[in-house]
């Protein structure tokens, strides 16, 4: 079975609004065992939404759109879609009531351009809608199924759950979505596919696609299947030769972020941690205290940005800064070693770099990042050169402090159990 998702709203046309409502209908909707082939993000004229929906009513079995179910001139999608089906507009007096007593109950008065939420094609299904005022609408029509969503991502959500879902699960898809989802971090796309990319002949019917970001990359080997046991068993053996293949970067192959691989890994060492940022201003920290339970590692951090704050917060002597400089090997070696004896965690993190645009010289140019990690045994630092704006230099100094936090007890240094 496949599936088309469209998304209306002119506002998604522009650079203010992002569709993410795509996203959950596609995850969902391949749970279901229905295929998404094409996408469309469409604006809110009359002619390029009946274009839409009736190139989608050719491709795909189902159609689920969402936007243009509120109540002003710019929502068009049910007289469109009614248009598109030759079905007449007719006013449901039940759902105009529902709607009365939601405004009602908020104590505001309904504007008569709402009335128009009430209106519903002939043999459509109204999907209740608790949350807002825009009902949902399921039509058929010759074998297809049409399926209107509000805009809201809330809305939408609790409506495709409650009332979308289970009527699609009862159509009985022979086919599911298998998939796993692998991450690795320290290598570019191309190498993580250089590595890979022989085992696509051994498995000709697994689909891997392969995604980059500042956060690493991630594989995700998938397959369609009528037999579920047989297409985990395959999927169990491509993902162990996977793992292999990406050896050390491999930081998880469930779906893990790297800061829940690390809070696993210090929780498990029983040990915790504390960090003193300078060019990343906090981030490392952010990460870490997003994973629940993180108190029960994380002790703290500090952003000192400034050269005398780097003193005061993390000890780092004033000539060694004068001497060396902020950017260095020695002060991001003081910061890890400071901030781990003044907070008497198990492991210090200090970052210290150029995250630009300004501020490179050609000894130290935009991007150099210095990371340094300490424990009893003393700080170890290790200089970085990274490639991009502002933000990707400070996402990707961010990345490599967590991942230098998971080497250390994926590789114990001589002395330490």
């Amino acid at each position: 079975m496949k599936a088309e998702i469209i998304a209306v709203g002119s506002e998604l046309l522009t650079p203010d609004r992002v569709d993410t409502n795509s996203l959950f209908l596609t995850s969902e909707l391949n749970g279901l065992g229905i295929r998404v082939v094409h996408k469309a993000v469409v604006g809110d004229t009359e002619e390029e939404m009946r274009s839409s929906f009736r190139h989608a009513l050719d491709r795909a079995d189902v159609v689920v759109s969402s936007g243009g179910l509120g109540p002003t001139d710019d929502d068009r999608t049910r007289e469109t879609v009614a248009e598109l089906l030759g079905r007449k507009l007719r006013r449901d007096e039940a759902l105009l009531r529902h709607i009365q007593e939601r405004f009602r109950r908020s104590g505001r008065v309904m504007a008569e351009i709402n009335a128009r939420q009430a209106m519903v094609p002939e043999g459509a299904t109204i999907l209740p809608n608790p949350r807002g005022t825009a009902p949902g609408l399921w039509l058929e029509e010759h074998g297809h199924i049409v399926v209107l969503l509000p805009g809201v991502p809330g809305e939408l959500r609790a409506m495709f759950e409650e009332e979308v879902k289970p009527r699609l699960a009862r159509l009985g898809a022979s086919e599911r979505l298998f998939t796993r989802d692998l991450r690795a971090t320290g290598l570019a796309e191309s190498e993580a596919e250089q590595r890979v990319s022989p085992l696509y002949a051994l498995y000709p019917d697994v689909e891997t696609t392969i995604l980059a970001s500042p956060a690493g990359i991630e594989l995700h080997p998938r397959i369609w299947s009528r037999d579920a046991a047989k297409a985990e068993a395959l999927l169990d053996e491509m993902t162990e030769r996977m793992a292999l293949a990406l050896g050390e970067y491999l930081f998880s192959a469930r779906g893990e972020t790297l800061e829940e691989v690390v809070g696993r890994a210090l929780t498990e060492n029983r040990a915790t941690i504390a960090v003193a940022e300078s060019c990343t201003g906090g981030m490392v920290a952010e990460r870490l205290t997003k994973v629940p339970g993180s108190s029960a590692y994380f002790l703290g951090g500090v952003v000192c940005y400034s050269n005398e704050m780097k003193t005061a917060f993390a000890g780092v002597p004033p000539e060694l800064i004068q001497s060396r400089g902020a950017v260095s090997s020695e002060v991001a070696l003081a910061l890890a070693d400071g901030i781990r004896k003044r907070t008497g965690a198990t492991l210090g993190v200090g970052v210290t770099g150029i995250a630009g645009p300004g501020g490179g010289t050609p000894e130290k140019p935009v991007g150099l990042v210095h990371i340094g990690i300490a424990d009893d045994h003393g700080p170890r630092e290790r200089a970085y050169r990274y490639l991009g704006d502002r933000e990707q230099i400070r996402q990707r100094a961010t990345q490599t402090a967590l991942d230098t936090v998971r080497r250390y007890f994926l590789f114990p240094a001589p002395g330490r159990s």
